[in-house]
């Protein structure tokens, strides 16, 4: 991405925080693996959506309306050593010049530099609660001009969470952003179409895994948005299934929830594809009811629809499929508003997407659902789980074929000016495409 977008964010940022006013935002810390190895470094969201910046160590500062410099970026030296070792730094001229910083300093200068640039500032935003550590920092700045005789008639103002307005700037994508999660979207596709046509009983969960990881990381995309979930038979009743140990078994199902990142950005596709090749008249019963509520619940993702339009549309489909296949009996209103589906679905129909595969924005504002507007993308995932344990439901018994059965399908959804665009809509979801893909 473009030092331009990051720029034009920042401006947009600045312009809402007003004069005489800073915000202070760190970079993500380097996660201790084990002993003296490290996870691979992964920037934080925010600090990523203002600078394009990729390390840590580094605090990022702005000041509308200041003369010297309103971009200020504190990062690593550059040193020779370290860098044999780890890998190029950018260091101060890096940061002026590839990420348009109009000054940088030494990350160890910043608590000599920063309590003078919060001198006398009405408000002082940074983002509350996301690092302890720092927001420990802030305050012995903010202490330290207070008590300080000389500086006392300039010390700072209130102190102003920024994470409300960042996240709200990050949940409408531009043109850039949208891009991004395509890619991520069409590459994951490909990755689920490649395990689709692998899969065979006895071969293992795990073997799954890494024929996704393979694809994503082909395409692009070297890591995963989030932790694979590949769990056969009654595993995909665990929402969160992440062991993908399993030998997967003729007859069973699996369920498979995974997507890859791009340049920080996520996608986030599920599908539940018979293991044999061919879905048992129970599944098929199941599967058409999920998907028909799916379909349902895109079809309500539009300009002036609100975000929960979507849900309970889905919700509708599936109550009235239950009692369909006369696992829940009874009248589907009252089914809905004593809340009896969620012994079978008990999550949301989605979420926004974006630099967290969770991304950031509210859902609610003032007690009203969130109105859809063009540029927002979100998942709709609705869903079934009858586990093996399940055998009695408001009152009824749940019939031995159903049980041991769960079923997802999510795409990644664009709305656009008239609609929506199903960005992960090259992975096939019809039962007779995925059976005609498994046969080859």
């Amino acid at each position: 991405m473009r030092a331009i977008n990051f720029a034009a964010r920042r401006k947009k940022l600045m312009q809402w925080m007003g004069p005489n006013s800073i915000a202070i935002l760190p970079a993500a810390e380097e996660k201790v693996r084990s002993h003296d190895v490290n996870f691979p470094f992964r920037q934080d969201n925010n600090f990523w959506y203002l600078t394009g910046f990729n390390e840590p160590d580094a605090v990022m500062v702005l000041i509308p309306g200041r003369k010297q410099a309103e971009f200020i970026l504190f990062n690593r030296e550059k040193d020779t050593t370290q860098e044999r070792w780890h890998g190029k730094r950018l260091g101060q001229d890096g940061a002026i010049e590839q990420l348009g910083a109009e000054d940088a300093f030494p990350i160890d200068d910043i608590d000599d530099i920063l309590p003078g640039l919060m001198e006398g500032r009405d408000r002082i935003y940074f983002a509350l609660g996301a690092n302890s550590e720092f927001d420990h920092k802030v305050m012995e700045w903010r202490s330290e001009l207070m008590t300080s005789p000389a500086k006392r008639t300039a010390s700072p103002g209130e102190l102003i969470d920024i994470g409300h307005h960042l996240h709200d700037m990050r949940l409408i994508k531009s043109a850039a952003e949208i891009q991004r999660i395509r890619h991520a979207a069409k590459t994951s596709a490909k990755a689920h179409i490649a395990l689709i046509k692998a899969c065979a009983p006895g071969k293992s969960e795990r073997e799954m895994e890494t024929e996704l990881h393979y694809h994503f990381a082909k395409g692009g995309c070297r890591y995963p948005a989030y932790p694979s979930i590949i769990a056969s038979g009654d595993n995909a009743n665990i929402l969160h299934y992440i062991e993908n140990q399993d030998e997967m078994v003729e007859g069973d199902l699996l369920l498979v929830d995974a997507g890859g990142e791009f340049e920080h950005y996520a996608s986030d596709i599920s599908r539940t594809i018979p293991v044999s090749g061919q879905y048992s008249d129970a599944q098929a019963a199941l599967y058409d009811v999920v998907l028909e509520a799916q379909l349902a619940a895109i079809e309500m993702v539009k300009p002036g629809n609100h975000w929960d339009h979507i849900h309970n549309k889905a919700v509708e489909v599936l109550t009235k499929g239950l009692i369909k296949l006369n696992i829940l009996k009874g009248d589907a209103t009252d089914l809905i508003k004593r809340g009896v589906y969620r012994e079978f679905y008990m999550h949301k129909t989605g979420h926004w997407l974006g630099l967290d595969v969770h991304d950031v924005g509210d859902y609610h504002l003032h007690g009203e659902p969130r109105v859809l507007e063009p540029g927002m993308v979100l998942t709709v995932e609705p869903a079934l789980y009858i586990p093996h344990s399940m055998t009695r439901v408001n009152g009824h018994n749940i019939a031995k074929k159903w049980r041991g059965i769960g079923i997802r399908i999510e795409d990644d959804v664009l709305v656009t000016s008239k609609g929506y665009d199903i960005l992960s809509k090259d992975v096939p979801k019809t039962r007779d495409e995925i059976e005609r893909l498994m046969a080859g």
